[in-house]
């Protein structure tokens, strides 16, 4: 398991990544390929801020669940 410092490092890189990522979005015609990137990176971003959550309040075995890659359906 990461230490705790280096999670809460990696939340700011991806706090970083995100708004650069949402600089790249332009005001029309989002490109997909942009627009996943972001998906994944808010993914990482929540499942690492749950993970922080649950090392601070003892939890041994911080849970990965959550965020969009387990709820979402490609049969659209």
């Amino acid at each position: 398991m990461k230490s705790l410092d280096q999670m809460e490092n990696r939340l700011k890189e991806l706090e970083a990544a995100i708004k650069e990522t949402e600089a790249r979005l332009p005001a029309h015609s989002i490109k997909p390929p942009v627009m996943i990137d972001l998906l994944a990176l808010e993914d990482e971003y929540e499942t690492l801020r749950q993970q922080i959550r649950a090392h601070r309040s003892g939890d041994t075995d911080p849970c990965c669940s959550g965020g969009r890659a387990s709820t979402e359906s490609n049969d659209a």
